[in-house]
C-alpha cells in the first residue's frame, strides 16, 4: 500500500498578506533553538508550491517558461505530488492560490492537504502593498484585486492563481472539511503573542514563553528589514526597491485616494463586515466623498 501524501498544512493568503512573516516566525519558534533562520533560509523549512525544481522534476526538465495554464496544470499536479512526499509527516508549503479547481484540477489537491494556515490583510493595505510588488498602478492594482480572473505568471512557467481578494478569502475560510485556522494580519501585528496564539492551538502546541518572547524579537518587522537591507532577501521580486517596505496596517489613509478606497469598499463590502468590521464606517464614509 502506498503511503498517505495528505501531508501538506497549507500557509495560504493573497499576496502581501503577511506570508513571510508567518514562515519566518514558524521556523524560527520551531528551529531557533539551533539558530537563528534568516529570510534568506526559509525553504529549509517551508516548501513553495511555486518552486520551479519541483516542476522541473515533475517534468523530467521539460516545464517551458513560457507554460499556458493547461501545461502548468498538468505540471503542478505532478510537482505537488512531489512536494508532498519531499518530507516525512505534515509540513508547511506556501502558496497564493484561491482554493479552486482550474482546467478540471483542484489548485489545491485534498489528497495532499492535511490542514491550512490561512492570513489575510485588508485590502486598503494590501492594494498598495501589491502595487509596489508587482510593479503595476495602484489602480491597476485594484482593478486586478477586482477581477476574477485575477492572476500573476511568473519568467519560470508557473502562476498564481487569485481570483478577487474577497473570492480568494472565502475560498479557503468556507472550504468544507477543510481543518484549518484564520488570522488576520492586523491582530498579530497588534499583539503578536496573541495574535499568533491561535495558531499554536491549532497545531496542538503550547508555547513557551521564553522561546515565544525570543522568536517575536527575531521576527519583528524591523529585524526583517535589517535582514533585507544587509542581505538581500532571494524573493524579492526583480525591479522591487524592497520587499519589507513598511509593514504597517492603516497605512492606506496616506496613500490611497478617496476614489481607489470608495472602489475597494464598494467591491468587497460584504467581507469587509465580515472580516473587518471596524473599517466599514470609515470607508462608507469616505466612499460617500468620493460620490460612490
Amino acid at each position: 500500500m502506498q503511503p498517505s501524501l495528505q501531508r501538506i498544512i497549507w500557509l495560504a493568503s493573497f499576496p502581501k498578506s503577511g506570508n513571510t512573516w508567518m514562515r519566518t516566525f514558524l521556523a524560527n519558534y520551531f528551529l531557533g533553538d539551533k539558530r537563528e533562520i534568516g529570510i534568506n533560509a526559509l525553504r529549509e523549512f517551508t516548501l513553495s508550491d511555486a518552486r520551479h525544481d519541483f516542476f522541473m522534476k515533475a517534468t523530467g526538465g521539460a516545464h517551458p517558461a513560457d507554460a499556458d495554464i493547461p501545461t502548468y496544470m498538468k505540471a503542478r499536479a505532478k510537482a505537488l505530488r512531489l512536494i508532498a512526499g519531499a518530507r516525512d509527516g505534515n509540513h508547511f508549503v506556501k502558496t497564493h492560490q484561491i482554493l479552486d479547481r482550474v482546467e478540471g484540477m483542484p489548485l489545491i489537491p485534498p489528497e495532499l492537504t492535511a490542514a491550512a494556515i490561512y492570513i489575510m490583510r485588508n485590502p486598503f493595505d494590501v492594494a498598495p502593498s501589491f502595487s509596489r510588488h508587482t510593479g503595476a498602478s495602484i489602480d491597476d492594482t485594484i482593478t486586478q484585486m477586482t477581477n476574477p480572473a485575477n492572476l500573476l505568471g511568473s519568467t519560470s512557467g508557473t502562476y498564481d492563481i487569485l481570483g478577487r481578494w474577497d473570492d480568494h478569502i472565502a475560498s479557503w475560510t468556507e472550504a468544507p472539511g477543510l481543518p484549518r485556522v484564520v488570522v488576520r494580519y492586523e491582530d498579530l501585528l497588534a499583539n503578536p503573542r496573541n495574535g499568533f496564539q491561535p495558531v499554536f492551538t491549532f497545531l496542538k502546541v503550547r508555547p513557551d514563553p521564553a522561546k515565544l518572547k525570543k522568536t517575536i524579537k527575531a521576527t519583528s518587522f524591523n529585524a526583517l528589514r535589517k535582514q533585507e537591507d544587509e542581505k538581500g532577501f532571494i524573493e524579492r521580486p526583480a525591479g522591487m526597491e524592497k520587499f519589507f517596505h513598511s509593514g504597517r496596517a492603516g497605512g492606506w489613509r496616506e496613500t490611497l485616494n478617496d476614489r481607489q478606497v470608495a472602489t475597494l469598499h464598494e467591491a468587497f463590502r460584504p467581507a469587509l463586515g465580515k472580516w473587518y468590521p471596524e473599517l466599514v464606517a470609515e470607508t462608507e464614509e469616505i466612499a460617500g466623498r468620493a460620490g460612490a
